[in-house]
């Protein structure tokens, strides 16, 4: 038996963030890191390997700064937990004991047996393994005729990938009216499908699979509930994920409905000297603080680092009021991000609120080189003028924008400041400092705030 300070359990981006802060602020303590496998993947690239990319290899994520800070890295399944005598148990027969043990053993990707032929050969799923991708890369080079089923962020890139293959005929099934849109308003899903549709994507929305059909256990063709068939050599079912807890539901752990395991402001969980962060972990919503369903590697990190700066005495306070959730990608050169609240969100909480909207060019003059359009709504609070949320599309620039609105929302900045903010402009780089975007829309939900107190 091996006796640890701290045992992680997972290596992906919570895992490594983990174990990495641990070992920089508490170079003393001793810290091993448990993989499933050799190499890692980075989550959020794994659509881009099937043609930006063209490679498994080149989107490849390595513990490597776990063992620079001083940690150990084992290729090893842990297969039991024992919370009381405090030890871990491998595959390979490995006992290893533990003063902390942490969870990072992120999220699975949903089986979908609700479909009639989910099983059969060249059926396949986006999981988070190198071995697994790296099998599925291979085979889909020969495959012509793809159907991907799931509209959302995963399933939408990984169809506009792949179509970009000038052999392959690809067809993607939403149930939803729009794609995006369990993270993007209405407004901003409807852009985004209309986007994807100007692709050699085939979009069919509002469209439900009624079963995949097949030929001497291969897939043959894929029935829609409207009657419609489409030939198919492989289907890619992207229909969601789901929280990787069994091993700690075995070992005791309290979970909440979505099965993520419970913990408290500093990602402990029910069980003492037990932690767990990621995907695997409760997220609770900013606004309710009721549990909700956001996996995001950006999330995972950020809580990685709370927990591996305060794992053994409080060093930084957890300013998290809850998970906000700011999601973005690229289709077809547009690009598009939210965070916090939209209309969707805003309906299931009760909440009250103004949207307001300012568009412009993301360079100044317009008449400069590579200008896109670029686009900003926030929803905010009529109360007290506090950002609650926000979306963005346009040029490139949308990514960070959303990254500043988001750390309005968490700082609780209102409309009323965020008129004031100072910023700084290049030609080259941003909008017009006559007319950032944001700001713009601050303005304009100032006006609509002061309308409405008018009318009041």
């Amino acid at each position: 038996m091996k006796n640890y300070d701290v045992v992680i359990i997972g290596a992906g981006p919570a895992g490594i963030v983990t174990g990495a802060t641990i070992k920089k602020q508490y170079p003393h303590k001793s810290v091993i890191v448990f993989a499933e496998e050799e190499k890692g993947l980075v989550p959020c690239g794994i659509p881009y390997i099937f043609h930006h990319l063209n490679s498994v290899e080149k989107n490849v994520m390595m513990p490597k700064a776990v063992i620079d800070a001083g940690g150990e890295v084992v290729v090893d399944y842990v297969t039991n937990v024992d919370a009381d005598v405090k030890t871990v148990t491998t595959e390979s027969g490995g006992i290893y004991k533990f003063e902390k043990l942490i969870f990072a053993t992120g999220s699975r990707a949903v089986v979908a047996n609700f479909i009639p032929g989910y099983d059969l050969e060249n059926v396949f799923y986006v999981r988070k393994s190198y071995n697994y991708i790296t099998k599925m890369f291979a085979e889909l080079k020969e495959k012509k005729n793809i159907v991907v089923v799931g509209g959302g962020f995963i399933g939408a890139e990984i169809a506009e990938q792949l179509s970009l293959n000038l052999d392959k005929k690809v067809k993607l099934i939403e149930s939803e009216e729009y794609c995006f849109s369990k993270a993007f308003s209405n407004n901003l899903s409807k852009i985004a499908t209309e986007q994807l549709r100007k692709t050699d994507v085939d979009v069919f929305t509002s469209s439900m699979v009624q079963e995949i059909l097949g030929e001497d256990g291969k897939v043959k063709a894929v029935r829609l509930k409207d009657g419609n068939e489409f030939e198919a050599d492989a289907i890619i079912l992207a229909v969601g994920y789901k929280p990787n807890t069994q091993l700690a539901i075995d070992a005791g752990l309290t979970v909440n409905r979505n099965n993520a395991i419970v913990v408290d402001n500093y990602k402990q969980s029910s069980v003492k000297d037990i932690y767990a962060v990621g995907d695997c972990s409760q997220t609770l919503g900013f606004l309710t603080g009721r549990d909700d369903f956001i996996m995001l590697a950006s999330t995972a990190t950020a809580e990685a680092r709370i927990l591996g700066y305060n794992l053994f005495g409080l060093k930084i306070k957890n300013r998290f009021s809850g998970t906000i959730g700011i999601f973005s990608t690229v289709i077809k050169d547009l690009s598009m991000a939210a965070a916090g609240l939209n209309e969707k969100n805003g309906l299931m909480t009760d909440v009250d609120y103004i949207e307001a909207e300012f568009s412009a060019v993301d360079r100044h003059p317009g008449t400069i080189d590579d200008t896109s359009s670029l686009s900003v709504k926030l929803f905010v609070s009529p109360t007290d003028g506090s950002i609650l949320g926000g979306e963005v599309w346009g040029g490139k620039s949308a990514g960070e924008i959303i990254n500043t609105i988001g750390l309005a929302i968490q700082k609780n900045v209102t409309i009323y400041e965020l008129i004031s903010y100072q910023i700084g402009s290049h030609p080259l780089l941003t909008t017009a400092p006559t007319m950032p975007v944001f700001i713009k829309a601050a303005e304009v939900a100032l006006n609509k705030i002061e309308a409405q107190r008018k009318i009041g």
